[in-house]
């Protein structure tokens, strides 16, 4: 932004976007000048909660946790400028996506938000998958809907909406039930040529349940459906009051329409155009493939979704990626604190991340599974995180820490191998961003060697899916008449944008597949130990 004091000016005027985004362990907002860099942030760690055998957040913890993440800004605001945060030039909220908020007529949740973690809807995917010729992910909000439908949860009878959790805030702040289309696809199948629900799909879901006769049909209870840089309302006083409980923050700024993770990870890593890819590592593990054409055939492993300004994508979604390397580097935190040394958490996970390289290419024998929660690509409802090795493996810590990074990517890599083996999917360009990436080259070099193609990551990538919303709402409030999402950000954002990028070691990429043929076979003690334990 230049100076300090053109960046006060700046935020004094309002000429700033700021993004908000909920992910599964941390919600970060990005403050961004009109130069597209980031000005300010603030963040507010969570966790969500296992209750009655289900995956949730409770409202009480999303509010607490958004105005935390909100005063966290503020405060870096002031610290860095020494002004109080009252405007900003725009706004965007963004989420994990799938999942299901149910409402009623009266604005009450119905029943607690089920994420996209729960693993709880397979009866419902397996009738609705034929029935509209489109894969219908576990995770899906229709799956969520239709299996309380099929376990008579009374529920469904005072249903009046539901949305995700990007859409409920976005809500709140405006009055406005609408979704961003990228989010919305994760809701129910989107049909790219409308921008809009797919028409038969909604009639064939109207007619399946016709005989419970329930006051509503599917369309009226969904968000409207937005483009990128449509309007999407804005921020009430009420809603100012919900984001900034000292009343400091004032109402009347514009929104952009609410977007899930994965749209925000495309327009972060500027991977909206065709044959563009981009993988979002932290938590769960997402690949990006914008299409250039329909896939052969419906793949379970394979979801088909939309950038956030409609183009078709092919996302291949893994329910757990780093949760478990995490709980290791922790556990070694911890030893290192039993001798009286205290290590910075960028230094361990640095140093663990980068002794990973000096591992044997196939991880030495050794095995993991990363499964905290259960994993649709690989068949499991529930998931138990384990560690196995053989009496022989080469047990060392670069072979542990290189196993634990190649599992993390396990999941993934058996979907993206449909898109870039059976199907022929050509890429261009894959970018990565996420907790996996923050250490410089080490998860770069294990993603380039999973999919066996170059990997990039930009200076960015630490931003995330905050910056990632910030600039669809810089878009939605700067953006030329006809100027496309991609031409805008390709010419205003990342037009000198650096990229480090990686080829794949052919050494590293062979032992990965070695790793994953030990992988697939290990599924059977995954699978005892969750039958067991």
């Amino acid at each position: 932004m230049g100076t300090k004091k053109s960046a006060v000016e700046a935020i004094q005027r309002g000429e700033t976007s700021l993004g908000i985004e909920l992910g599964s362990t941390r919600i970060k907002a990005v403050l961004i000048g009109e130069d597209h860099k980031p000005l300010a942030s603030g963040s507010y760690d969570w966790e969500n909660q296992y209750v009655d055998q289900i995956w949730t957040y409770s409202l009480e913890d999303i509010w607490r946790g958004l105005q935390g993440c909100y005063q966290s800004l503020k405060e870096d605001v002031w610290k860095q400028y020494q002004i109080t945060l009252k405007r900003v030039g725009s706004l965007g909220i963004s989420a994990m996506m799938h999942g299901y908020m149910a409402f009623d007529r009266d604005g009450e949740l119905l029943v607690p938000f089920r994420t996209w973690r729960n693993n709880i809807t397979e009866e419902a995917t397996k009738i609705l998958t034929p029935l509209f010729g489109q894969q219908i992910p576990q995770r899906w909000s229709i799956a969520h809907l239709y299996q309380a439908i099929l376990q008579g949860e009374e529920h469904v009878e005072k249903l009046d909406y539901m949305t995700t959790l990007a859409g409920y805030i976005h809500w709140k702040l405006t009055g406005e039930k609408v979704l961003g289309i990228g989010d919305a696809s994760g809701m129910f199948p989107v049909d790219s040529e409308i921008s809009d629900y797919h028409q038969r799909m909604a009639d064939q879901f109207d007619d399946l349940i016709c005989e419970k006769k329930y006051p509503w049909k599917l369309r009226k209870i969904l968000p409207r459906v937005l483009l990128a840089g449509e309007d999407a309302g804005r921020l009430t006083r009420k809603g100012a009051l919900l984001l900034d409980v000292s009343g400091d923050l004032e109402a009347g700024i514009p929104l952009c329409p609410p977007e899930g993770d994965a749209g925000t990870g495309m327009a972060a890593t500027n991977s909206v155009a065709r044959r563009t890819g981009n993988v979002s590592a932290g938590t769960s593990v997402f690949a990006m493939i914008v299409l250039e054409k329909a896939l052969s055939k419906v793949y379970p492993e394979i979801d088909l979704v939309t950038t956030p300004d409609g183009s078709p994508v092919a996302m291949v979604h893994a329910q757990n990626c780093t949760s478990d390397l995490n709980a290791w580097v922790h556990l070694f935190g911890e030893v290192l604190e039993s001798f009286g040394v205290k290590a910075n958490p960028d230094s361990l996970y640095g140093t663990l991340y980068k002794k990973a390289l000096e591992g044997e290419s196939d991880g030495g024998g050794l095995l993991s599974y990363c499964y905290y929660s259960g994993e649709h690509i690989t068949g499991f409802e529930e998931g138990r995180p384990l560690f196995v090795r053989r009496p022989d493996s080469r047990f060392t810590l670069a072979n542990f820490m290189r196993t634990h990074l190649y599992t993390s990517l396990g999941a993934l890599k058996i979907g993206m191998d449909i898109l870039l083996k059976e199907e022929g999917v050509t890429v261009d360009k894959i970018l990565g961003h996420g907790g996996f990436f923050k250490t410089k080259g080490v998860g770069q070099e294990i993603m380039a060697a999973a999919m066996n193609t170059p990997v990039s990551v930009m200076e960015t990538a630490g931003e995330g899916g905050a910056w990632g919303i910030a600039l669809l709402a810089a878009y939605c409030r700067r953006r030329k008449e006809g100027e496309t999402l991609a031409d805008y950000l390709e010419r205003e954002v990342f037009s000198d944008g650096k990229c480090v990028q990686a080829e794949p070691d052919q050494e590293m990429a062979a032992g990965f597949e070695e790793f994953m043929e030990y992988y697939k076979k290990g599924l059977a003690v995954e699978r005892a130990a969750v039958e067991a334990l």
